[in-house]
């Protein structure tokens, strides 16, 4: 996929309720999944124990972390969009989270961004964002998201 590309944090206030970008989709191995866990701590069997998962989880797999598939958001943004003439941009943090399918390993997610608030702040813009990350192969998305960032010219 091509990066979106905005020559200034205003032209995003054209764009509030429209879906903004669509990702490619992303394979989640279990080394990406394992890689997770030992940076965070999480070692949880249905993650990491592909025998065990492969035996006693209701998923016959191991499956991801749901806070390894919202970090992913990060990553969406960054090889997605990208809006010129700012100094930076800040993750100011998200309003509401909900996962609602296990990603199991070997499925692949993208995501969806849709922008859903434009608001002035000094020296730039706070920005909403609805963000559904689809699990492929299933109707109901593995996550959804209201994330919002923050821009500065």
């Amino acid at each position: 996929m091509e990066k979106i590309v905005f020559e200034s944090i205003a032209d995003l206030r054209l764009h509030v309720g429209e879906e903004v970008f669509v990702t490619d989709w992303l394979k989640i191995t279990q080394d990406r999944i394992n890689a997770f866990a030992e940076a965070t701590g999480d070692r949880q069997w249905i993650h990491v124990d592909v025998d065990r998962a492969r035996k006693e989880s209701p998923f016959g797999t191991t499956i991801a972390h749901g806070y390894l598939t919202l970090s992913l958001i990060a990553g969406f943004f960054l090889d997605s969009l990208d809006v010129k003439n700012r100094r930076r941009g800040l993750n100011y943090g998200l309003n509401r989270v909900r996962f609602l399918m296990p990603v199991p390993v070997e499925g692949s997610v993208r995501g969806r961004a849709t922008l859903e608030r434009y608001e002035d702040i000094e020296g730039g813009a706070q920005l909403t964002w609805k963000i559904v990350v689809e699990l492929k192969g299933t109707e109901k998305p593995a996550c959804v998201a209201e994330a919002v960032n923050q821009l500065f010219a």
